[in-house]
């Protein structure tokens, strides 16, 4: 089979994920989207080779693992305290058009990329797919990755270090050890040092953490606390 891009065949899927902040493009029909007018985000285009007079100057764009945590950042003023910025989200696994819009982003403008998946294999098997691109899709990874995304949160050794709650923790299942092991056993865990000590960290506890599990200090800490501090001073 000839190994053609499937966009270059016109074989283009409905868009899941949602985008905001500060962002204009006019879509494939000439459409003018301003994605700084939204209050609950724009659903990402589904032909993102089509999109043109693409203009932005955030100085960072935060990948978002749920919808739910999205429209919560949305409604607690997030992308207004951190401007100029984007938050975008694959509410789950990502569909091939969210993939493909952050890596035009990627490829033709400068931001910082960051991630917010939760603590847990799931959670950490979604940043690699953005970051380094599915097994399913790998001739296709140069159109589909961010290479430069860099893992904010939430980490598993945020779980000691924050000190969560255990009753907002998760026991690991023999699913959950065996998805770790999966992906230990990557070629590109040679290349992160990061994620090899946190998925072993995420073994020794046992105990897995949804980025909810942050409520358990306050309701208000991920988007007062944890997410400007990580920005300013760091991921680790």
């Amino acid at each position: 089979m000839i190994q053609v891009p499937r966009w270059r065949l016109h074989v283009l899927a409905t868009s899941k994920g949602c985008i905001a902040g500060n962002l204009c493009f006019h879509d494939v029909d000439g459409n003018y989207v301003d994605c700084s007018q939204t209050k609950a985000g724009i659903q990402v285009p589904s032909h993102i080779e089509g999109l043109e007079h693409i203009q932005t100057d955030a100085d960072l764009v935060l990948v978002v693992e749920k919808d739910a945590i999205f429209q919560r950042l949305l409604s607690e003023g997030f992308c207004e305290r951190m401007r100029p910025c984007i938050v975008i989200t694959g509410k789950g696994f990502p569909d091939m058009n969210t993939r493909m819009l952050l890596n035009r982003l990627w490829r033709e403008f400068s931001p910082k990329f960051y991630i917010l998946v939760d603590a847990d294999p799931y959670g950490i098997e979604i940043m690699t797919v953005y970051k380094y691109g599915s097994r399913s899709l790998s001739f296709e990874a140069p159109m589909l990755t961010v290479p430069g995304l860099e893992w904010l949160g939430v980490l598993p050794s945020d779980i000691q270090r924050l000190r969560l709650k255990e009753d907002s923790l998760i026991d690991l299942k023999l699913s959950d050890r065996n998805k770790i092991s999966d992906i230990l056993a990557r070629p590109y865990i040679s290349k992160s040092q990061l994620l090899y000590k946190e998925l072993n960290v995420l073994l020794d506890l046992g105990k897995k953490a949804e980025i909810e599990s942050l409520d358990s200090i306050s309701t208000s800490f991920l988007t007062n606390v944890y997410l400007p501090t990580k920005l300013k001073h760091g991921c680790s």
